[in-house]
């Protein structure tokens, strides 16, 4: 007898159909996988076998062969135990073709006969959806994650025995009701009206936060670099829908979903301690899962210390900030995911961290603060849009009763910021100022003559790259932007030239 079940594939994020082929024949009994299967797809066999018993049903005494299709794709995971375990339900004469012809199978098996959560069930509900099947049948706890993808009935399963019920028509499975995320009410607790004076920084973190650009920070330490930007996500813009769907489906491959709340719907912000590895930071493996600048996709990545990182890690970061993707490469294929990202980094000025301080010595030598900024290369400090100086906080802000501002008005004035981007880009592949690119640079930053001048002549004489000037063209149209100004004016110019600065004051040492 011979049957076909639909299932699904993963490689990176792209899903992929599988047709699940068995055909069972008169012979000694056994039970083969082929269809380049990889030896956790093929140890689908015993936890199948083990499933069927603790199930209560009888395994077919006969010559039992699997196809996974296509073959010359490699299959990985325990995603097509569910599909593997109906097609022998299906010989066995369970439910009818016409059904199964339209429904897709993904789940890992236990022995018990219970159906565990497997990862990247996002991206394959979108693809079963787009491929015209009717219904997917995923893990019970898979399924509120499965479920945000409306135009198809996603069915949780929770056991063997309960789906056999349902395709025998004995208790059917109701298809869940499309979820829907709760607004966001909060953002944390972190709060910038608890950080005292640092008016310079926080205004220089709203610009940046309002156009998606990149900062560098330096200070002395206690400065209060790092407790500014664990404050960034209270400011930043809200997620539209398409974000949110782009950021779950990595989260969702990485096995980083709460099944209870299945949508990222606050903008993520990771913090990867400066010990991590090149292949943690950009991804890798030998299946490739997301590194830490994916996993920060539509959100903020922070790097504290970032002097302390290795060099080879913080290289490798220049090509995905410029191309908002990173590749993969591995013996058997080539994987890509996507990381736009906003880059904050926080670093001292050299290894006792006074260097520059007003009233404390610095004990480093001029070889040592040389080496220490080094660590930070000229094409990776060219990438950020934004440089800050965090003075030492001074006594009389610290003692001050004045209440700071906080997180909740900064962000009003951020979202209107981001509104006018997000109707100015409308139509195109533009998310926010910092992604313009450079064939629509002067059509978006349109200037005043005196700004013009002023930019011409500020380019001159810090002897700035092209891409820094490109960058203090997008950091000026956002900056406009909060002035609700169609055009960059002068003012806008030198505000701008302020956040632009502070390389050569370290950096020229």
């Amino acid at each position: 007898m011979y049957a076909r079940i639909n299932s699904l594939g993963l490689l990176g994020l792209n899903a992929f159909p599988v047709t699940v082929e068995i055909e069972s024949s008169e012979g000694l009994e056994s039970f083969d996988i082929v269809g380049m299967a990889d030896i956790s797809v093929k140890e689908s066999r015993e936890r199948i076998r083990s499933a069927f018993r603790s199930s209560g049903i009888n395994f077919p005494e006969a010559r039992v062969l699997v196809n996974l299709a296509p073959a010359d794709v490699k299959k990985t995971g325990a995603v097509h135990d569910l599909a593997i375990a109906v097609s022998v339900l299906r010989i066995m004469g369970i439910s009818d073709n016409e059904y199964m012809q339209k429904s897709v199978f993904i789940g890992e098996v236990a022995l018990n006969g219970e159906i565990r959560a497997v990862q990247g069930v996002l991206p394959m509900t979108i693809i079963a959806r787009e491929k015209g099947m009717d219904r997917i049948f995923v893990p019970i706890d898979n399924l509120r994650e499965a479920s945000v993808v409306e135009g198809i009935d996603c069915m949780g399963v929770g056991s063997l025995g309960e789906l056999v019920y349902h395709l025998a028509g004995k208790a059917e499975i109701v298809p869940a009701q499309p979820y829907k995320p709760e607004k966001v009410s909060c953002y944390g607790n972190l709060d910038f009206a608890d950080v005292c004076g640092q008016s310079f920084a926080k205004r220089a973190l709203e610009v940046a936060a309002a156009g998606g650009h990149n900062v560098l920070m330096v200070g002395s330490p206690g400065s209060g670099k790092s407790m500014l930007s664990k404050r960034m996500p209270s400011i930043l813009p809200a997620m539209t829908f398409e974000e949110s769907i782009e950021t779950t489906k990595i989260h969702s491959v990485a096995g980083h979903i709460d099944k209870n709340a299945p949508l990222i719907t606050v903008r993520p912000f990771r913090a990867p301690h400066h010990t991590v590895s090149t292949a943690g930071l950009a991804g890798g493996g030998s299946i490739p899962k997301p590194g830490e600048i994916s996993l920060a996709h539509n959100g903020l990545l922070f790097l504290d210390e970032m002097a302390e990182f290795s060099r080879a890690s913080l290289e490798i970061l220049r090509q995905p900030i410029e191309d908002q993707q990173v590749t993969i490469s591995r013996a058997f294929g080539t994987i890509t995911y996507p990381c736009s990202f906003m880059l904050i980094g926080a670093m001292n000025p050299c290894p006792c961290g006074y260097f520059g301080h007003p009233t404390r010595k610095c004990i480093c030598s001029h070889k040592q603060v040389v080496n220490y900024l080094n660590k930070i290369s000229g094409p990776l400090l060219d990438r950020f849009d934004v440089h800050i100086e965090v003075e030492p906080v001074e006594y009389g802000d610290l003692s001050s009763p004045q209440k700071e501002e906080s997180s909740a008005a900064i962000r009003e004035r951020v979202q209107k910021a981001r509104d006018i981007q997000t109707a100015r880009f409308e139509g195109t592949s533009i998310t926010c100022n910092a992604r313009i690119t450079p064939d629509r640079l002067h059509e978006y930053c349109q200037m005043t003559d005196e700004a013009r001048n002023t930019l011409g002549k500020v380019f001159d004489n810090l002897g700035l790259s092209g891409r820094a000037y490109d960058k203090m063209m997008k950091v000026a149209r956002t900056v406009a932007d909060m002035d609700n100004s169609e055009m960059i004016t002068e003012a806008h110019v030198m505000q701008t030239v302020m956040y632009r600065s502070l390389d050569r004051k370290y950096w020229n040492e």
